[in-house]
């Protein structure tokens, strides 16, 4: 079961109710009983996450949590969802979507400018556009730049994750959430999961350590309009002091270490930091007022 904090089941489901309402469900899905709609989706998030195409990725499923948090976002396979910068979420969230008429939109990046972001782009693109099982792809961008999200219909939900500290980092999180909220319809929510910095412990506004306060996040939010639903700790990680001699970083996936000579290098220990783990992470679900 899932841990939840400031939020009941009862208000979670209404929401998920309130955005199936308004997601565009077609009349025949309108018109369906409960039991008639449970038996035409015969496709779960547990089974699109058990498929063969994930086999690379599946090993990280235990520290990510994919399947708990996409349920606890109330992500629904008719809705219209939109991923910034995807793709380790890109192969269970699009084909899920796909498989119940819903839309994927992939949020890339800005590429104005910049070889690093064509590039991405373009593996996202052929990763993913037109593969088997991930459905109608739709693409659109955000970033540093002012333009807004370009979508042709409002969303019904925006997901990020790991990103919130790269945007402090350009020095764009206010602009980030400001975005989201235009690019969701009334309603809509944006469920953000990032690496979790102790309250105790001081923020840096730049992000540079990639650990970010709930608090801080949350501001954010509100900043652009949002209210705060509630949180899930399906992504904590108790052993995770968020002081790592390289930041987030210094745990796995990316397991970065000193480099040689320098006083990080002193007593450093690759062990002790991978036995902690990924990092612990705040999971966080907002919404666009009605």
């Amino acid at each position: 079961m899932l841990a939840l904090k400031s939020v009941s089941f009862a208000l979670l489901g209404a929401s998920v109710l309130a955005l199936s309402a308004c997601g565009g469900s077609s009349e025949t899905a309108s018109t369906e009983t409960p039991s008639q709609a449970s038996q035409a989706q015969t496709v779960t998030l547990a089974e699109i996450a058990a498929h063969p195409r994930r086999a690379d990725d599946a090993a990280r499923d235990k520290f990510r949590n994919p399947v708990p948090t996409l349920e606890f976002f109330g992500v629904q396979p008719d809705m219209n969802v939109g991923e910034v910068w995807g793709g380790w979420y890109t192969p269970i969230i699009a084909p899920y979507l796909a498989s119940g008429g819903g839309t994927y939109t992939a949020i890339l990046y800005q590429e104005e400018g910049s070889e690093r972001a064509q590039k991405r782009n373009q593996a996202f693109k052929d990763k993913f556009v037109g593969a088997d099982g991930m459905g109608n792809i739709e693409i659109t961008s955000f970033g540093k730049n002012d333009t807004p999200i370009n979508v042709a219909e409002p969303l019904d939900m925006i997901l990020t994750f790991r990103n919130v500290h790269n945007w402090m980092g350009g020095g764009y999180a206010d602009k980030a959430f400001a975005d989201f909220y235009a690019a969701l319809k009334p309603g809509g929510i944006l469920g953000v999961v990032e690496h979790r910095l102790p309250e105790s412990s001081t923020q840096d506004p730049k992000g540079r350590s990639g650990y970010v306060q709930e608090s801080y996040m949350k501001d954010l939010a509100a900043r652009a309009g949002f209210e705060f639903v509630g949180s899930s700790e399906v992504n904590s990680n108790p052993r995770d002091t968020a002081d790592h001699p390289m930041g987030v970083w210094t745990l796995p996936p990316r397991s970065a270490t000193p480099k040689e000579g320098s006083p990080e290098a002193k007593d450093f220990d690759a062990s002790l930091y991978k036995n902690i783990g990924e990092s612990d992470r705040a999971t966080l679900m907002f919404r666009k007022p009605l």
